[in-house]
């Protein structure tokens, strides 16, 4: 290999590090831009006064797959990051009980014969079958989907009758609990994909799996500390990370991109380029319109995105003792989820999800105080809501739910500080394109072959990573969107790199 290829990585967040930090320590020279002041995107931390909040997602699942990348890179993770496992993992709250959801199986058969009536009948199948599932899908999530011949893997012809195809999470789960209530203490993770667990595939019954069996972490510091660590090894390896500095857009010469033109006007030339944008953002402000062949804006305007989220970032002087996560559902969670999903509307009565990590790492707000995250899934901006003129009244109607359904009656008169994050600036601040907070949704037709290749189809020498690529949104999965892609770079150059078995970490599924 030529050690002067040089890889220019549009954006800073997990995508992004990830990919610099594995071809940055296979020789290659590295040069990443980001507009933000800070490294991570999505992932960056939010300071207020002495707070410290993470940006977005504040739980990291599938740490497996975060060893391997630093294993990948001849480092362990554990030398950067300090991790520690969470139990309860998260407390449920309906409307008339509250489910402590637990990864030591003996406490959750005991918790689930608690609250539910039919009890604990269906976990262990619900374990044994889903982990089956997983072990046999994972390895297709892992490999690289640019040409239909992907399709011909043992692995995925294997794993076809475990995509469970047509139905959804919510159906699939049908199979192991009765209840309506019961089924949403497993089916409500379809949201992290940003879509509804009646509409999201079946196969997603892995996410409530993988918690239970694989359980969730907390970084020390915050998630954002993970990108951190990321740029330290980056550097390390000798690569560059350049902040402050926004990209125009791409330099593209006969349908091959040969660089980027940052908005400075400096133009800097590479033999590859990685987009770490968000991919419709990209497509539609990064790209000249006449180097797209598929992904012009009439085809990007007409895919289907997940949802939004409303975002309420609260410095207290008071400290809460609430868990580390919680998750309140509606009192009629079907309406909710019709209004996000399907009206595009606002509705009083709202799911929402609270973070008081202080309770887990002084470290995220000063003795006696409190940093709370709260998140409410909204519709996309695709619902036309001026988020100008409505974001104070759902502010309102955020801090009168946390008093009503969480007992913080007294949280107005403790507020220090705050910041909010709409569907709308999403989109104007952080270029989520329609603020979808989760990028491309996760149905079928979006999916493998059918989502955008990491291998971008539209142009030479360029490379998606992000949750708008194979295999989709979520840390984990974006961090496997930078392995491919860094792979696929790597073999082109005929770069030598250390190879781990995506699947090692993987539990043993039962006879």
């Amino acid at each position: 290999m030529n050690p002067t290829k040089h890889i220019v990585i549009v954006g800073a967040g997990p995508g992004g590090l990830c990919a610099g930090m594995l071809l940055s320590q296979r020789g290659f020279k590295v040069s990443i831009f980001d507009k933000n002041a800070e490294v991570g995107g999505r992932n960056r931390p939010i300071r207020m006064n002495d707070f410290c909040f993470d940006t977005g997602p504040t739980f990291l699942l599938m740490k497996g797959v975060l060893d391997e990348m630093f294993k990948l890179c001849g480092r362990r993770s554990e030398d950067y990051l300090e991790f520690k496992a969470l139990n309860p993992m998260y407390r449920l709250v309906y409307d008339d009980r509250e489910l402590a959801v637990d990864s030591n199986p003996e406490r959750m058969r005991a918790e689930l014969q608690r609250v539910f009536a039919e009890g604990s009948a269906g976990y262990e199948r619900f374990m044994d079958k889903e982990r089956n599932r997983f072990n046999r899908l994972y390895p297709c999530m892992t490999r690289d989907y640019s040409s239909l011949t992907a399709f011909l893997s043992l692995d995925l012809l294997r794993a076809l009758p475990w995509l469970a195809f047509p139905k959804s999470v919510f159906a699939n789960l049908g199979q192991y609990f009765t209840q309506e209530k019961m089924r949403l203490a497993f089916c409500f993770q379809s949201k992290y994909l940003g879509m509804s667990p009646w509409d999201c595939p079946a196969l997603f019954t892995m996410l409530p799996y993988l918690e239970h069996d694989y359980g969730i972490y907390h970084v020390t510091g915050g998630l954002h500390r993970i990108s951190a660590a990321m740029a330290q090894v980056i550097k390390e390896s000798g690569g560059e990370i350049n902040l402050n500095a926004e990209i125009e857009s791409l330099v593209i010469e006969n349908g091959v991109a040969k660089g980027v033109k940052l908005q400075n006007g400096e133009v800097v030339n590479s033999d590859e380029v990685i987009i770490n944008a968000d991919f419709a953002h990209a497509m539609r402000h990064l790209i000249a319109q006449e180097h797209l062949r598929k992904y012009d804006q009439q085809h990007v305007d007409k895919l289907e995105y997940s949802c939004s989220t409303f975002m309420l970032y609260l410095g207290l002087d008071k400290a809460y003792d609430l868990d580390h996560h919680t998750i309140v559902f509606a009192k009629d969670y079907q309406t909710n989820i019709r209004n996000i999903f399907k009206n595009k509307a606002l509705t009083a009565d709202f799911s929402f999800y609270v973070q008081n990590a202080g309770v887990s790492d002084a470290s995220l707000a000063p003795a006696g105080k409190s940093a709370l995250y709260v998140l409410a899934p909204m519709p996309n901006n695709d619902s036309g809501i001026d988020w100008q003129t409505h974001s104070a009244q759902v502010r309102e109607q955020v801090l009168d739910a946390l008093g009503e359904r969480l007992g913080l009656t007294d949280i107005r008169q403790h507020i220090e500080c705050e910041k909010i994050i709409t569907p709308q600036t999403w989109e104007s601040d952080e270029y989520v394109y329609k603020g979808a907070t989760f990028s491309l949704s996760h149905k079928f037709s979006q999916m493998l072959y059918w989502r955008p290749h990491n291998r971008f189809e539209d142009l030479e020498n360029c490379y998606l990573v992000g949750g708008g690529t194979h295999p989709g949104s979520g840390l984990p999965t974006i961090y496997e969107s930078a392995r491919i892609s860094a792979k696929l770079i790597s073999e082109k150059h005929q770069a030598p790199y250390r190879k781990t078995s995506p699947s090692a970490w993987l539990k043993k599924s039962r006879a």
